[in-house]
């Protein structure tokens, strides 16, 4: 049976070790007017000190779960799951899962085998739709045994999604080039 196509971001599904503190979302500042950023979509801090949506090679500091902000127009707090380009709010708070050692479940765009776990490969980024505004951003086909954003640590459990060798399959990673755990600055 062939794997579903349905790409989905980043989404995160426990952490290694499984400790009690899972789930944690960490609060980042967002600018006005900011580029598009859909649910489960990988962010990275700009230089700016704002969080941004994050591209290829970037150094991820985890994916959105949700945005809150004053409407500039009605002045009423308003929680969404994905920021629209177009928001000019200044008070845009992004709430990011963060930890460095979150794992995360994400589509490939290329055809994984068994071969491919342990190996490290970067995002491909694609804008997600509406009306749920959920992520398109998938795993790039290109995995190897060098550094890149992602760490490859598994198969997803999935039954719609798991079946190696086909194109889409859903895998568990870690984000291996991590905001958090690297030594230099933005």
């Amino acid at each position: 049976m062939a794997n579903k196509d349905a790409a989905f971001g980043l989404k995160p599904i426990g952490k290694v070790g499984q400790n009690r503190d899972n789930g944690g979302l960490s609060e980042y500042d967002i600018a006005a007017s900011a580029s598009a950023i859909y649910f489960n979509d990988p962010v990275e801090m700009g230089s700016g000190g704002t969080i941004t949506v994050a591209a290829a090679t970037d150094v991820l500091l985890g994916s959105l779960n949700g945005v809150f902000f004053t409407d500039a127009s009605s002045s009423k707090p308003t929680y969404a799951n994905h920021l629209d380009a177009s928001n000019t709010a200044t008070d845009i708070v992004g709430f990011v899962s963060d930890d460095p050692y979150e794992r995360f479940e994400i589509q490939s765009a290329g055809t994984p085998a068994q071969t491919n776990i342990g190996n490290c490969a970067d995002i491909v980024y694609a804008a997600g739709s509406s009306p749920d505004y959920v992520s398109g951003v998938e795993i790039s086909g290109t995995m190897a045994n060098s550094a890149a954003q992602l760490k490859i640590i598994g198969v997803s459990k999935d039954p719609d999604n798991n079946e190696l060798g086909s194109a889409n399959t859903n895998l568990v990673v870690t984000i291996n080039e991590h905001f958090l755990k690297q030594t230099a600055g933005i």
